[in-house]
């Protein structure tokens, strides 16, 4: 099994921000949607997850000259004209307390030096409360409550060990009981226990075993699958690993389906490009993924050649 070349691997990236940059229209909220909360709840994660992939480019400094113009763009956009520099969650916050989404967005932000004390206030708030340690969740969305309580510096919680104990993948069960959900459910496991890829030594050693035993397997099926979303979620899971594979096979499948504009579609091929904002609601997030996992399987490639790598 040979790795993919570093050019491949960050050419995939550049594309898929390249379309975010020049769809970017099409995450702002509308004037409707503005005027109902729980709306705005669901239309906000989105914009969460563009701040945090454009946060790993960032940190992982993977970015070519052009690519990290365009990023920078798309970061400053989302904070001062979608989020109305941090009103827009503020005003969530306000009318859904107890939601975790604000917590989870605002940390993404936070890490790249932005600031709003009204969504602060409103966090320590909800906190404060019994509800907020009572509130049922997926185990993996646990963990990531509690990555996003340590991303803005707060003390957690609850427990980290426990949360991950309680996960799937926590628990290593017959690799071939995964499914679709379980498939997300292990990847999202992964993000939050290494803060989107930041820190991979804090996958356990007996998880990271088993993950690289069975993730060819399940790389494999799901690229056959077509499900480019999925695949790009794996192929971070693989740059997290302690000697991840960056197979060339699975990376020339996944680059060959991104379309020329950029785009990744989630699962076969392109959708029908005569509405703009129907197809930007059906690949933005596959799209988002393919710069994510660009930029750790770049990063990766990269320290895997500098001599004082460690694997």
């Amino acid at each position: 099994m040979s790795a993919a070349p570093t050019p491949l691997l960050h050419q995939v990236g550049e594309r898929a921000v390249a379309w975010l940059d020049d769809n970017r229209e099409y995450f702002r909220l509308s004037e409707e949607e503005l005027a109902r909360p729980r709306s705005v709840l669901e239309r906000v994660r989105p914009i969460g997850e563009l701040a945090g992939n454009m946060g790993v480019l960032a940190r992982e400094g993977v970015a070519g000259s052009r690519q990290h113009e365009r990023s920078a763009r798309l970061l400053d956009f989302a904070w001062r004209e979608l989020l109305d520099d941090g009103d827009v969650l503020a005003e969530v916050q306000f009318h859904e307390p107890l939601s975790p989404v604000p917590l989870e967005v605002y940390a993404s932000f936070h890490e790249l030096g932005h600031r709003h004390p009204g969504v602060e206030e409103g966090i320590e708030l909800a906190r404060s409360t019994a509800s907020w340690r009572a509130l049922e969740m997926l185990p993996n969305r646990r963990l990531g409550v509690l990555n996003a309580e340590r991303r803005i510096g707060l003390p957690p919680t609850g427990d980290f060990g426990e949360a991950l104990a309680a996960t799937w993948l926590g628990r290593t069960p017959e690799p071939w009981t995964v499914q679709y959900h379980i498939a997300y459910d292990l990847t999202r496991t992964v993000f939050h226990l290494t803060n989107w890829g930041e820190a991979p030594g804090r996958i356990p050693p007996p998880i990271a075993e088993y993950l690289t035993s069975y993730l060819p397997a399940w790389l494999d099926d799901w690229a056959d699958h077509g499900h480019w979303d999925l695949l790009g979620e794996l192929l971070v899971v693989d740059a997290c690993l302690p000697a991840p594979t960056l197979d060339a096979d699975l990376w020339a499948r996944y680059a060959a389906a991104q379309a020329g504009s950029g785009a990744m579609p989630a699962q076969y091929a392109m959708p029908p490009e005569d509405d703009p904002g129907a197809l930007f609601d059906q690949v933005h997030h596959p799209t988002l993924v393919a710069a994510f996992a660009s930029a750790m399987a770049t990063s990766r490639a990269l320290g895997l050649m500098s001599p004082t790598a460690h694997t």
